[in-house]
């Protein structure tokens, strides 16, 4: 079995620079990647039920892994919406898959969004874990324009092992996330 460029990449050289920079006795207290998960939301799923097959098909297409269907938790009158409707789409990418879709975003997608100045930190939630919001799919090079009937936003959570911002994002940085300061 082969191993993603990223997570070997990890393995001999960012591991090594954690543990001397925040002087980790530990070898399992060093952060690392734990998952990602990337989902798609749309408000014309609750009009139409073939847009919830439409971008399972292009989340599929990115990820290159099935995803789920999500259902509205609560009904709510004001937006027409259901509780069980179905409203979106997720997965949760974890060891190979999540490393080569890591690979993909840096050096892929994220240099394909225009006027694109670097991610902004503040999306770290105090726990490790930082959330990115792309406004157009389409910058992934899986998804074909002439079969795209809307451009949609997806959201990706990147979910670490560290228990606080500043290990998360030096282990970030390390895999050349391009943040803005």
């Amino acid at each position: 079995m082969t191993v993603a460029r990223l997570e070997k990449y990890y393995n001999e050289s960012i591991r090594g620079s954690l543990k001397k920079e925040f002087a980790f006795t530990n070898d399992l207290s060093i952060p690392k990647l734990d998952k990602i998960v990337v989902s798609m939301m749309t408000k014309d799923a609750i009009s139409s039920s073939k847009v919830i097959s439409t971008i399972y098909d292009e989340l599929f297409l990115i990820t290159g892994q099935k995803p789920i269907i999500t259902k509205a938790k609560k009904s709510i009158a004001t937006f027409k919406l259901r509780e069980g409707m179905k409203i979106g789409v997720k997965v949760t990418l974890r060891r190979k898959i999540m490393y080569e879709f890591l690979d993909r975003l840096i050096n892929i997608a994220l240099p394909r969004i225009n006027d694109f100045k670097g991610l902004d930190s503040k999306h770290f939630d105090k726990r490790g874990n930082y959330s990115i919001g792309i406004k157009e799919h389409i910058v992934f090079p899986e998804i074909d324009y002439s079969r795209i009937d809307k451009i949609r936003g997806l959201g990706i959570s990147i979910v670490t092992t560290s228990s606080n911002d500043k290990h998360a994002r030096y282990l970030l940085n390390k895999f050349n996330l391009p943040f803005k300061n």
